[in-house]
């Protein structure tokens, strides 16, 4: 069997892509620390678990050592957690990349996919985002992504190591986490419609963004692990390519609405996916009505 590695891979992201490899035959690593807690359904009996933080090199390289791909989900998310948590998160983000491209690199593994973000971005004037401009982060955790990118281009350069880069766009779908500040809105807006609550936004409900389904993004990584197109540190857009305010969502799910003062964040987000289709051969395949309608179902919604 040949061996894959997932960083981050009890995750909502990353269990979904260790989930795939299982499937596809792969022996299945999973490096986590569990900073975001553990939860069962994130957690595959076919997989090995690795309780081992990316910070720490000489814990992270011995299990890294002779994988075929390497997908690399760990990251401390949230633009907001970041702003506020710069130094933890750089620590991990940057610090933490860098050690799973040099145990990569020194492991003679043949490719590293790495999760990136839209966030990348900051804000444009110009829709949709195509992955020839300039990158302009406003937040720690996209400046922390745009650094990562960076590094796997000079990896490939220097080391000759084989690495491709995905910019996600606001994923969504099972086993997100519905709690906490920092939780992604659509999984919070359901939990709060559950519990009979008024659904909170920031701002006026105007700003916009690219909600791709996670199983569209599962399929992208596995394409990027093995595609002959790829792998010389190359940054591609996953977004479904059509962007909905946070006022559509809301109407999508239903139920009462109250405001919360604006925060520091990209009025709108949209991806140009062409660079996807072409090299990879991805497209995305889950409307946003019908995400909704599954996860609203799973949660025993109306």
């Amino acid at each position: 069997m040949k061996k894959a590695v997932v960083t981050g891979g009890a995750g909502f992201i990353g269990s979904h892509i260790t989930g795939a490899l299982i499937e596809k035959g792969f022996e299945t690593h999973v490096v986590d620390n569990y900073a975001a807690g553990k939860r069962d359904d994130r957690f595959h009996k076919q997989a090995t678990y690795h309780e081992v933080d990316i910070c720490n090199f000489d814990a992270l390289a011995p299990i890294i050592a002779g994988a075929e791909f390497v997908f690399h989900e760990a990251a401390l998310p949230r633009v907001q957690f970041s702003i506020e948590h710069p130094i933890e998160t750089f620590q991990v983000n940057v610090m933490g990349t860098l050690n799973v491209l040099k145990a990569a690199h020194e492991g003679t593994v043949k490719r590293v996919v790495f999760a990136s973000s839209g966030s990348v971005y900051g804000d444009q004037s110009t829709m949709p985002l195509v992955e020839t401009m300039l990158t302009m982060p406003k937040s720690p955790y996209g400046l922390q992504k745009s650094i990562g990118e960076q590094m796997c281009r000079l990896w490939v350069e220097v080391y000759g190591l084989s690495a491709v880069t995905l910019r996600y766009f606001n994923v969504y779908g099972s086993r997100m986490d519905p709690n906490g500040a920092y939780a992604l809105a659509i999984a919070k807006f359901i939990r709060l419609k559950k519990e009979g609550k008024p659904l909170t936004i920031w701002g006026d409900g105007t700003h916009s963004r690219d909600f791709t389904h996670v199983h569209d993004v599962v399929q992208a990584n596995l394409l990027a692990a093995e595609s002959s197109k790829v792998g010389k540190g190359e940054a591609i857009n996953i977004g479904a390519g059509r962007n909905r305010t946070v006022n559509d969502i809301v109407a999508a799910i239903g139920g009462p609405v109250v405001h919360e003062p604006e925060r520091l964040e990209p009025a709108h987000a949209l991806a140009d996916n062409t660079k996807a289709r072409e090299l990879l051969g991805w497209q995305p395949t889950i409307m946003l009505e019908e995400g909704i309608a599954e996860l609203k179902k799973e949660a025993g919604v109306a």
